[in-house]
């Protein structure tokens, strides 16, 4: 769908392939830096016991995010060209816009990741005080999920 709507721009369109398949590239920059960040999980602190699984996931996608962050300017500076006219956009749009956009959604998910789990897991305050109110019965349990 991406690759849509790139291909609808004419800038984009007049760049070329390399222009064309950025959304590709983005990905490709996005699976390497998980290969290169799955070393950290494995070798470098590995998992020895349960507690430890929760640490190691929160390491390795901060530490991809990071790296994805860095990897993908030069990538989308390469890629896209100086300057595109977006239908639907009255200003110029920079390879730095579209690399904005790509981080704003990189770290916007990483934070979605870590409030869901700090109201799901079992390690923080929120699961911990609902299992607590289930042990005086259904009730309560219900009235306190409200």
């Amino acid at each position: 769908a991406a690759m849509l709507i790139g291909a609808s721009c004419v800038d984009i369109e007049e760049a070329g392939w390399l222009a064309l398949v950025y959304p590709l590239l983005t990905a490709s920059v996005g699976i390497l830096a998980c290969m290169l960040c799955s070393f950290v999980a494995t070798d470098l602190q590995p998992v020895r016991c349960e507690s430890d699984i929760e640490k190691a996931l929160k390491v390795q996608l901060g530490l991809t995010s990071l790296v994805i962050t860095v990897a993908l300017y030069p990538v989308t500076e390469w890629a896209l060209p100086t300057t595109m006219h977006m239908a639907g956009i009255a200003d110029i749009v920079s390879p730095f816009m579209c690399y904005l956009c790509v981080i704003s959604g990189l770290w916007g998910g990483c934070l979605i990741g870590f409030i869901t789990e700090y109201y799901t897991s079992h390690s923080y305050t929120p699961v911990r005080e609902v299992a607590r109110a289930t042990e005086t019965g259904a009730a309560t349990n219900i009235i306190y999920g409200l």
